[in-house]
């Protein structure tokens, strides 16, 4: 059997573009600890840290703050759905970017030629700019028949703030701490137990993310999250019963927090 090849702290520093410094750092907070010492106590990380390493950078280049990637981590996003739902809201971003950038063309065309942009111009306008928001399709049309035009402005101001961390936490990760949760209840694990407070918890907190606090705002999105879960969640077969089931499941263990 080949012997698993590992890295010092300096070389995989320089491998990755990283200092000695930072890598020290994430080891001493416990996101990036190496697997392996060497006999005489020098740290040595595995394949499997190298790994660990590209998914902290990734979510990283997304915005996510160190805390926050610890906790995405943590929760056990599947690599390979990030990388395919990143991948396919970047082209769905740049397809919109692109829509926005000719129809801003157009307007600028019509300003310097000190003509004012048609009401139909302008309404394109706004569309596009709406278009190029971090919500799926189907979650913002459910937040539309729950919120009004205040709180869709105010929750996208929320996201805006955000940066590009918006779309992994309301897309990726809110959908897949729902998929751990189901997976904790129908294994029969009591809402009492650490692991599903620390997911209601983390879901309470992605909530006062993107309701700035207002829990009027927050209570409405919970509604539409209630009322129309497999919009929200982006997975139309889940069945209504299992999503009340779960609602239940994870109340119980706010409670118990």
């Amino acid at each position: 059997m080949p012997t698993e090849q590992t890295w010092k702290v300096g070389p995989l520093a320089e491998a990755s573009g990283l200092t000695v410094r930072t890598l020290h750092h994430w080891d001493q907070i416990g996101l990036l600890v190496p697997s392996r010492r060497t006999a005489s106590g020098h740290r040595a990380y595995t394949e499997q840290d190298v790994v660990r390493l590209y998914q902290i950078l990734a979510l990283r280049r997304l915005g996510l703050g160190l805390d926050t990637i610890a906790t995405c981590l943590d929760a056990g996003v599947d690599p390979v759905r990030l990388v395919r739902e990143h991948l396919a809201a970047t082209e769905a971003s740049l397809t919109a970017l692109q829509a926005l950038r000719e129809r801003l063309a157009h307007v600028h065309g019509e300003l310097a030629a000190e003509r004012a942009p048609s009401t139909t111009d302008l309404l394109r306008l706004v569309q596009a700019v709406g278009d190029t928001g971090p919500t799926a399709p189907a979650a913002r049309e459910a937040l539309q028949r729950h919120l009004d035009d205040d709180q869709i402005h105010a929750l996208a101001d929320h996201a805006a703030a955000l940066g590009p961390a918006a779309h992994y936490l309301l897309e990726v990760e809110w959908p897949q701490l729902y998929r751990n949760a189901e997976a904790l209840r129908t294994t029969g694990v009591a809402p009492t137990d650490p692991r599903v407070r620390r997911i209601a918890e983390r879901m309470d907190e992605l909530g006062r993310l993107f309701s700035g606090g207002d829990s009027t705002l927050s209570g409405a999105v919970r509604t539409a999250w209630r009322e129309e879960p497999a919009a929200m969640s982006g997975d139309p077969d889940a069945p209504a019963d299992a999503w009340a089931d779960l609602r239940t499941f994870l109340d119980r263990a706010r409670r118990a927090s």
